[in-house]
């Protein structure tokens, strides 16, 4: 705060209190003119009320005395007057210190304990779920949505159905959270716009939905080029990322112009990797809440 900051505050603290302060100690011994009756003469409702004049209560008075007192102390002891800085030396960012001292304290001893288990027992603890579901809200909710049902329009995928791209035990989805999925589904385009909505049709054979068999039949062969990723049966492959066709669970929707765009222009998820942000027991907590949202009854 620069000097002339710092003196105008103290100026309009010492206006205030001193005006108040005055008044305090005037109005008890002011003398106000009275009639006989021991009123104002002031009446209203055609005389039917008239002023009086009484003294304050005592009250009234050891009460305004007291928070006198308490707000000269303050001003003595806390930062408010200027710069100065109070005699206990007292500051927000030093209480914020503290407290944030407080509560890794209590952090680390939970921490410690997380660190002795796996990560799916680790899902079962309730104070790893709690603090999970706040490291999520902090950081996972804005693309894969507060209740974690996921986002089509951003690729982001539902975290409470059990099916993963890259694997759902512990191990895999701690490593997706620390470093991070990239997604790589080439563009088919060059293939030609029939054969992309045949592949559409045959893709979408694969998961039993309603399809034109006729296309499905013409793009059966061309399979043979999605194959090496997401196997000959289209069940996927955890280890290239490449989606299982055959589930029902699409991650940019399963309508047919939703399946035509993704054979036709590719598809290019980014999950970013939560390492340079969170530490490497966050991660692990945070990994335990999303495999308990997917294992909601998981026990031993």
């Amino acid at each position: 705060m620069s000097l002339f900051w710092s003196l105008w505050i103290m100026f309009l603290v010492v206006l205030n209190l001193g005006i108040t302060l005055f008044l305090f100690l005037w109005a008890p011994r002011a003398k106000i003119p009275v009639q006989e009756d021991g009123t104002s003469g002031h009446v209203w409702a055609h005389g039917v009320l008239r002023e009086g004049v009484r003294n304050l209560p005592r009250w009234w008075i050891v009460l305004s005395a007291a928070m006198f007192v308490i707000g000269f102390t303050y001003l003595a002891l806390f930062p408010g007057f200027g710069r100065f800085k109070g005699l206990l030396g007292w500051t927000s960012h030093g209480e914020l210190a503290n407290d944030v001292a407080a509560n890794n304290g209590r952090l680390d001893e939970l921490m410690k304990r997380f660190s002795l288990y796996p990560i799916e027992q680790i899902s079962r603890d309730p104070n790893a779920q709690q603090l999970g579901q706040r490291l999520f809200m902090d950081n996972c909710a804005a693309c894969h949505g507060r209740e974690a049902k996921g986002n089509v329009l951003l690729g982001a995928p539902d975290l409470t159905d059990n099916d993963w791209l890259y694997g759902g035990d512990g191990k895999a989805i701690y490593t997706s959270i620390h470093d991070g999925r990239s997604g790589v589904m080439p563009p088919w385009a060059s293939l030609g716009e029939d054969n992309v909505k045949n592949l559409a049709q045959y893709v979408l054979s694969l998961s039993g939905a309603a399809h034109n068999a006729q296309q499905a039949e013409a793009a059966k062969p061309l399979f043979a080029t999605c194959a090496a990723c997401h196997g000959p049966d289209g069940k996927g492959n955890p280890a290239l990322g490449a989606p299982n066709l055959t589930d029902h669970v699409w991650l940019h929707g399963g309508a047919v112009a939703d399946v035509e765009t993704s054979i036709r222009n590719g598809r290019q998820g980014h999950m970013p990797a939560w390492s340079p942000r969170l530490s490497d027991d966050q991660i692990r907590v945070l990994s335990a809440y999303v495999y308990h949202l997917a294992h909601p009854d998981h026990a031993d």
